[in-house]
């Protein structure tokens, strides 16, 4: 029988603000979390992410590296952030070069199981729960659907 290369997951490397609550168990690297910061069980947050103060990272969601949220974004349960788009017609296969950034802007919500590509997302907007975010948004509003378009201007 053949042993399997076992990683482990954990907390490394991590820039934590005041009065942050994690849930374990959770795989965080060499991120920043800002204060009064939640997150909760099942997460992944990569090298590179910077989370802002009183935001709010709901179970079972990954949040890969280039993203950078505001402060007061609620990432409801299962929401995945993705930085590799597939530019070349499949994956980056290591090359970061082909990845994008995606910023999101204070005052966000997204719904679970949104699906975040590479892009920026303007404050005060609320992603719909399942909606597949393509295009930046720059209007406050509320978005839904795959791909995501505007619903209703806040």
């Amino acid at each position: 029988m053949v042993e399997p290369n076992l990683k482990t997951s954990g907390i490394v490397d991590v820039t934590f603000g005041e009065n942050v609550t994690v849930v374990a168990p959770t795989n965080l690297y060499g991120c920043a979390i800002g204060p009064d910061t939640f997150v909760g069980p099942f997460v992944e947050i990569q090298k590179g992410v910077r989370i802002g103060r009183n935001c709010r990272i709901q179970s079972h969601s990954f949040i890969c590296e280039l993203v950078t949220l505001g402060d007061h974004v609620t990432v409801a349960h299962g929401v995945m952030f993705i930085n590799d788009p597939y530019t070349s017609g499949g994956p980056a296969r290591g090359d970061k070069t082909k990845w994008g950034s995606t910023t999101v802007g204070d005052h966000v919500s997204i719904g679970s199981n949104a699906t975040i590509m590479p892009v920026t997302i303007c404050a005060n907007a609320i992603i719909g729960a399942g909606a597949v975010v393509t295009r930046d948004i720059t209007e406050p509003g509320i978005y839904a659907g795959n791909p995501a378009r505007l619903i209703r201007a806040l």
